[in-house]
Parts: structure tokens; sequence; C-alpha cells
């Protein structure tokens, strides 16, 4: 019988990744705790129109990117691409805007049908902030300070904010006649995609990744000229603040973001550790999206990271700073004792004191071999242990139990198995 193996970008998190996974969620629970940011689960399975009238038809998200499916009630289903849309869908079900500002969080799985390539799968994991009910300038920099600062805590080096501004829907609708105007006098220099989304998007042409058609844009009029004189005095309010914040930043006029519903503060945030340029982050304002998904109108804004290229940029920062905080937090925490044990009755004696270590909060690790003394003490030594406690069959006799230094120079001692204050104390 032939193994079976997961499908093609569905990929397993082994334990050293996930312990790895749950340290950089740690950090960001604590980060949004000091926020006063609550956490929100909402499902992985939405109605397909959710995404289709949130993020837009003419997306390549909604277009090419979506597990769409009929579930037996006919109904088209769709496994979320991306995990705005349903913190909002939540928020206006539930009657959450009633109550004022809300300031949420998520994370996990997100899928959508793309080339798997690395730090980017078919299945791919988003830790995400969105702030609906706020309006100001100086809530877009509370929102981008937060995710800058919770990269730096993690320990991620080279980043660079880049932002613009996409302004309100007639500033993007004048653009927009003015940038298909110039496109259309030289749409025989386009590559194939960029002349397809000239009728159905044009400004994601801007985000294109051909290098032909990223030259020619460099003459290009850009949003930031089209913009009114009220949005263009918000956008000098945000730079002003992160200037404010020590906050470096670069405006990037190409920088529009791959959803219909964004408008006004767009950013993202990047990390030169792997090499080059990588996006670890990226968000901007959806004022629009709560009254398009049938709630009030209402601003908002918020930003998401993807976790697996998040991951690909800490291990590089660990690798070249061996005691920098990302080696710190992507370090496997080893037990504090290993039991070695052996013997029927030494065995019996050690489950029943691993329980009672645990139970106290220690973390004990438990040979269940019963291979050879020399062999535990090997494992215990490899696994990073500072103490290990060994019972043989002698020690169970005795009621027993020999505490041993694995790390430092220091004298055997030896307890009574019920004495778990003790062994705890004396564990450190």
């Amino acid at each position: 019988m032939s193994q079976l193996q997961s499908l093609r970008g569905m990929v397993d998190l082994l334990p050293e990744q996930t312990r790895r996974w749950q340290a950089v969620e740690a950090v960001a629970r604590e980060h949004f705790r000091r926020a006063g940011i609550e956490e929100i689960r909402t499902p992985l399975l939405e109605v397909t129109e959710l995404f289709s009238r949130g993020i837009g038809e003419g997306t390549d998200v909604v277009g090419k990117e979506m597990y769409s499916f009929l579930d037996r009630g006919e109904r088209s289903c769709t496994l979320r691409p991306e995990g705005t849309a349903s913190v909002v869908r939540a928020a206006v079900q539930h009657g959450l805007l009633s109550q004022g500002a809300q300031k949420l969080w998520y994370g996990g799985p997100m899928f959508r049908y793309e080339r798997p390539q690395a730090g980017r799968q078919r299945q791919f994991h988003q830790i995400g902030v969105e702030c609906l009910g706020v309006s100001s300038a100086r809530s877009d920099v509370e929102v981008i300070a937060l995710a800058w600062d919770l990269l730096a805590a993690l320990g991620v080096q080279g980043l660079e904010l880049e932002i613009n501004s996409l302004g309100t829907p007639d500033d993007r609708q004048r653009y927009r006649a003015q940038l298909v105007a110039w496109l259309e006098e030289r749409a025989d220099q386009l590559d194939p995609d960029s002349q397809e989304r000239l009728t159905t998007n044009p400004l994601r042409i801007l985000d294109s990744k051909n290098t032909t058609t990223q030259a020619l844009l460099a003459d290009a009029p850009t949003l930031l000229e089209a913009l009114s004189e009220e949005s263009a005095a918000r956008f000098a309010e945000v730079q002003a603040l992160l200037r404010q914040l020590a906050i470096p930043f670069q405006v990037n006029t190409r920088l529009v973001r791959g959803l219909d519903y964004y408008g006004h503060t767009a950013f993202e945030i990047t990390s030169d550790q792997l090499g080059a340029q990588a996006t670890v982050c990226g968000g901007g304002r959806y004022d629009g999206l709560v009254e398009q998904l049938g709630g009030s109108p209402t601003p908002a804004i918020g930003w998401a990271l993807g976790m697996e290229r998040l991951l690909l940029v800490l291990e590089a920062a660990a690798k070249a700073d061996p005691d920098g905080a990302a080696a710190r937090l992507t370090a496997q925490l080893p037990p504090t004792v290993y039991l070695v044990n052996r013997g029927e009755a030494a065995e019996a004696a050690a489950l029943g004191l691993a329980r009672n270590l645990r139970q106290a909060g220690v973390a004990v690790e438990l040979d269940g071999s019963g291979a050879a003394f020399g062999k535990q003490f090997k494992r215990a030594d490899r696994c990073g242990a500072p103490w290990a406690l060994v019972i043989g069959d002698q020690e169970a006799e005795q009621g027993c139990v020999r505490l041993k230094s694995l790390r430092a120079e220091a004298d055997e001692q030896t307890l009574a198995l019920d004495a778990i204050p003790a062994l705890v104390k004396a564990l450190g």
C-alpha cells in the first residue's frame, strides 16, 4: 500500500517548528494584552460572498486563488483567504460596534491556491490586528507602531517601513482615470497580466512584479499627485507622527496593497534578514469595508503578518546573532529534570514522582526506555537538563531518589521520594 502524503502546499508543523511558533504567539499575545487588544476567533469557512463583496471581484485573491466549493445545501463556501473580512463580519453580526471602538486580534490558518514557495504555502498562517471605529491619523500611527514594536521585540533585524496614501474613493477614481489614460498609450509595453488588469483593476498594475512594467511605471502619474487637499494633509500628519515616534519610513508611491478595501494610509514592513527585502507585515485603512458588509459606516485600520515568512526571518536573525532576541526566542527550553529510572519498582515510583513534580510546576522528562543507566544519562545530557533524578529498584525500596547535577560541579544528594517541597527547593 502506497504511503500517503500531505497535499501540495499544506505543510506539517513538526514539534521543533511548533515550539518556535508558540514562542512567537506568546510574545504577540502579551504585546496585544498591554495594548488593550482582545482576541477574536472566527470560522475557517465562510460564505463566498463575504470575500467577493469584501475583498473585491477584480482581485487576484477572489478571481484566481480562493478555495471555494458548494456544500450539501448548495451554498457556495470558501476557506478564508485572509482575516479582515471575517473579523468585520463577526463584529457586524454580533453588534460589537454598538459598544464603541473595537480593538481585536486574531491568529490562524488562511488558504490561497498559489504556487507554493519558501515562506508562503497554500495553507498559511497570519497574526493580525483590526481596530474598528477609529478614524484619526494618530490611530493609523498607533497601529503601525504596534506592528513595528512587536517585530522589534521578536528580534527581527533590518526593518524598513514603507507607507503610501490611497486617499478617498473620489481620489482613487480621479487617479484611476489618469493612470488608465497614461497606460493605454503604452499598453503594448505592458506584460500580459497588466494588460488584463488595465480593464479590470488598473491600480494593481502598480504592484506588478514584472521588471519591464516596473521600469515603465517609473514615469507614470502617482496617487499622491491626485490626492485632495484634505487627504494630503492627513497623510502629512501620519508622517509627522511617525517622525515624532522616531520610526523611520519611506514613502512608496507604488504601494497599493492587493485588496480593494484599502483607502488612505497603506503600509508594509520589510526585513533584509533573508538577504533581499522581504515583506513581513502589511496593512492599511479600510473605512468602507464595514458598510460594504452590511454594517453602519465605520472607520477601521488593521494589519497582518505572515507566520511562515516571519519564522524564516527569525531563524536567519538567530543565526546572525546567536546571543540576540531571536536566538533566545527560538532556542529550545530544556526540562529542569531528566528522570533516570530502571527496574520494575523503580519505574512505578518514577511515574508517581514525575507526576508530583509536574504538579508542583517543575518540567520533568521521564525516560521510558528501560535502557541501561549509562544510555539514559547520555540522553539526559543531550536534552540539556541541568539536573538528573535517579531511581533504581534499590532507591525505590528505600523510598528515596538521587539528585545529580549535570551542568555544574556539585555533590550528589539523596532525598525522600515523597519530599516534594524539598526536591523543588533543591532544584532551585
